[in-house]
C-alpha cells in the first residue's frame, strides 16, 4: 500500500509541476488556456476559478497530463480571440511555453536537493571497506579502513568528500563516463595524506548496477568486524560466539572489516560442505580462539556459509548539512551533473556503448518510490529529485511527440523563417510515437526482468 501511495504521490507532484510550467508561462505570454489536466481518461474531479477561462481537472489514468491552449490548428477560433491563440504567438513565446515544462522539473529538482542540503541528513562516513578480490581498488593498493578526504577526476581539481554517498557519486560518474578517479586518503598504514588513482577508464561500464561497484571494489562503507545478535541454536551460538565479539582473524586471514568477514563466511564451502576454521576474537579485551563451523545455505544457485548472527557493526555516520547559499548552489550543480550523466548514458545506449537494461519503467519507479518512502522523508525527497531530473531531461529529447521535438520544429522555423510543413510533421509524429512506444516496451521488459526474473 505504501508503494502505491508513494508512486501516485510522486507522479502527481512531478506531472503537476511539469504542466504548471507550461500553464504559467502560457498565461504570462497572453495565451488563453482552456484546460489544465493531471492524468488522462475519465474525469474524476474538475473545477474552475471564478473569472478564469481555464478548467482544471484530475483524471483516472495518472501517467501524464496536458495543458490545452486555444489554437487555430485544433478548432476554429473567434476573430476577437485570435490574438490569444498559441499558434499566433511570436516564436520566442512558443519556445518559452514549450520549454517551461521540462525547466520546471529541473527547478523542482534543484529545490528538493537544496531542501535536503539545508535540513541535513546522516550518511555513512567516507571510510573504505576491504576491497573485492581482483578489483580496481585492490589493484590500486587499497586494503580497507582508509578515510577519503577528497576526490576528483584525473585532470580536474579535487573536491572534499563529505560522506560515502559523495564518494559513490564520484565513482559512478567516473565509471559511466570513462574517467579515472583520484582519491586523497588518510588512515591505516599512512602517516600523511596520500593519493591513489582508480583506473576506471579501463572498465567496460555498460550498465549501472551492483556488479559495477564490485568490479570497482568499493561496495559499501567500512564496518567494524563485530558479531551482533546471535540466533539461538545456530552455528555462531554452537561455537560460543557472543554479541559484541570483535573478530581479528579467520584461519590464517587477518580480518579488516565486517564486509570481509561476511565474504569469508560465505566462502567457507569446499566440495559442498562447510569447513571449520579457528577464529581469533577480542571479547572485552580478552583474546580467545574459537572453532567455528558455518552452516550450509542455498543462495540462488550457490551454496554459501552462514553462522546465524548479525555480522558487522553499523558504519560510522556523519551529518551533512549546508548553509543557505551553499546548499542551493550544490542543488544546482548536482542537478546539472545528474542531467549531463543522464544525457551521456542515453547517448551511449544509442550507439551501443551502454546497455538498454539501464532503462527503467513505471514498475521499477514504483518499487523505488515505496522503498525510499519507507526509509524516511529525506530519501523520498532525493528520489523525487532524481525522477524530476529524468523527466525534465527526457522531455527535452528531440523526439517529435515530446517537448524537445517541438523545440526542434521551432529551431527549424527560426533558421528557415518557415514552419515545418504539415506533411513532414505528420510523418515525424508517427515516427516519434513508434520510437517512444519501443522505449516504453524495453523499459517495461526491464522492469519485469528486475522484479520478477
Amino acid at each position: 500500500m505504501l508503494t502505491l501511495a508513494a508512486f501516485v504521490l510522486a507522479l502527481g507532484v512531478l506531472i503537476a509541476i511539469h504542466e504548471y510550467g507550461h500553464y504559467r508561462v502560457a498565461v504570462a505570454c497572453g495565451v488563453k488556456v482552456l484546460r489544465f489536466s493531471i492524468g488522462f481518461g475519465k474525469t474524476l474531479y474538475q473545477w474552475q476559478r471564478k473569472g478564469s477561462s481555464t478548467e482544471f481537472a484530475l483524471c483516472a489514468f495518472p501517467l501524464g497530463g496536458y495543458v490545452k491552449m486555444l489554437d487555430e490548428r485544433e478548432a476554429p477560433v473567434p476573430e476577437g480571440e485570435r490574438h490569444l491563440a498559441f499558434n499566433n504567438q511570436p516564436l520566442r513565446s512558443r519556445v518559452a511555453i514549450v520549454a517551461a515544462g521540462p525547466v520546471a522539473n529541473l527547478l523542482l529538482a534543484v529545490l528538493l536537493y537544496a531542501v535536503v542540503n539545508w535540513s541535513g541528513v546522516q550518511y555513512p562516513a567516507a571510510i573504505l571497506a576491504s576491497p573485492e578480490a581482483g578489483s580496481i581498488a585492490q589493484q590500486a593498493g587499497l586494503a580497507g579502513g582508509e578515510r577519503v578526504q577528497r576526490a576528483g577526476f584525473a585532470d580536474d581539481e579535487m573536491k572534499s568528500v563529505a560522506s560515502f554517498e559523495d564518494l559513490r557519486w564520484f565513482l559512478t560518474r567516473g565509471a559511466l563516463e570513462g574517467q579515472d578517479v583520484r582519491l586523497e586518503l588518510t588512515g591505516p598504514g599512512r602517516t600523511t595524506t596520500s593519493d591513489v588513482l582508480l583506473k576506471l577508464s579501463a572498465m567496460d561500464a555498460s550498465e549501472a548496477n551492483a556488479d559495477l561497484f564490485r568490479r570497482i571494489g568499493v561496495v559499501g562503507p567500512y564496518t567494524r568486524p563485530v558479531i551482533g545478535e546471535v540466533t539461538v541454536g545456530a552455528a555462531a551460538d554452537k561455537a560460543g560466539l557472543r554479541d559484541g565479539d570483535v573478530v581479528r582473524q579467520v584461519g590464517s586471514v587477518p580480518v579488516v572489516d565486517g564486509q570481509q568477514l561476511r565474504r569469508l563466511i560465505r566462502a567457507s564451502i569446499v566440495n559442498g560442505r562447510t569447513v571449520p576454521a579457528t577464529w581469533k576474537i577480542d571479547r572485552a579485551g580478552i583474546e580467545l580462539e574459537i572453532i567455528v563451523t558455518p552452516e550450509t545455505r542455498q543462495d540462488g544457485e550457490l551454496l554459501v556459509g552462514r553462522i546465524g548472527a548479525y555480522v558487522g557493526a553499523m558504519p560510522e555516520l556523519v551529518t551533512v548539512r549546508y548553509g543557505a547559499v551553499d546548499g542551493l548552489w550544490r542543488g544546482v550543480t548536482h542537478t546539472w551533473d545528474v542531467s549531463l550523466l543522464t544525457l551521456r548514458m542515453m547517448g551511449k545506449m544509442l550507439i551501443g556503448e551502454a546497455s538498454v537494461k539501464n532503462l527503467s519503467g513505471p514498475l521499477t519507479i514504483a518499487d523505488y518510490a515505496g522503498k525510499s518512502a519507507a526509509m524516511g522523508l529525506t530519501q523520498y525527497l532525493l528520489f523525487l529529485a532524481l525522477i524530476s531530473v529524468s523527466l525534465g531531461v527526457l522531455n527535452l529529447l528531440p523526439l517529435p511527440v515530446l517537448d524537445g521535438g517541438h523545440l526542434m520544429y521551432y529551431l527549424w522555423e527560426g533558421v528557415t523563417g518557415k514552419p515545418v510543413p504539415d506533411a513532414w510533421m505528420e510523418t515525424l509524429q508517427r515516427g516519434g510515437v513508434a520510437i517512444l512506444f519501443l522505449l516504453m516496451s524495453i523499459a517495461l521488459f526491464n522492469d519485469i526482468t528486475r522484479l520478477f526474473g
